[in-house]
């Protein structure tokens, strides 16, 4: 029978992030991010199952493509950074996003390359809403055995 009494471990809003290695002016930490925070959504498998007669042959990936959005505060200056950006060039090459997990106490930081601005998505001038949703698009790294 599993231990009941393993600890579960916390979750803190506050650590999620983004850090870019090209332009540190589009760092984000929770500071400037609305309640939605940050989403990362892998797009893709990474090993393709390929049918055969008797079975399945896999073949492994050797990246994966990934979607990550950011609810930045429309009403921060960073929201108008992105845009800024966005209008200038789209492509911001490399960068980390941690989860919101303690360092080294849970989900660990994930590395991507070739990230680039995607789309902004829909937004509310109502009042009643303070998202700007930046969706980058990026490539994630994963089998990195199939290099040696």
């Amino acid at each position: 029978m599993p231990n009941p009494n393993v600890p579960l471990g916390t979750l803190n809003r506050l650590k999620a992030s983004v850090v870019w290695n090209d332009f540190p002016a589009l760092n984000i930490t929770a500071s400037f991010l609305g309640r939605e925070g940050i989403r990362l959504a892998p797009e893709g498998v990474v090993t393709l199952a390929i049918p055969a007669m008797s079975g399945v042959v896999q073949s492994p990936e050797p990246y994966q493509l990934v979607r990550v959005t950011l609810s930045l505060l429309k009403s921060q200056g960073l929201a108008d950074l992105y845009k800024a950006q966005m209008e200038l060039n789209t492509l911001l090459g490399q960068c980390t996003v941690r989860p919101d997990v303690a360092e080294n106490a849970g989900l660990g930081p994930f590395q991507f390359d070739n990230c680039a601005i995607d789309t902004i998505g829909e937004l509310q001038f109502s009042g009643e809403n303070a998202a700007y949703p930046v969706v980058l698009n990026a490539t994630y790294y994963v089998n990195s055995q199939l290099w040696n």
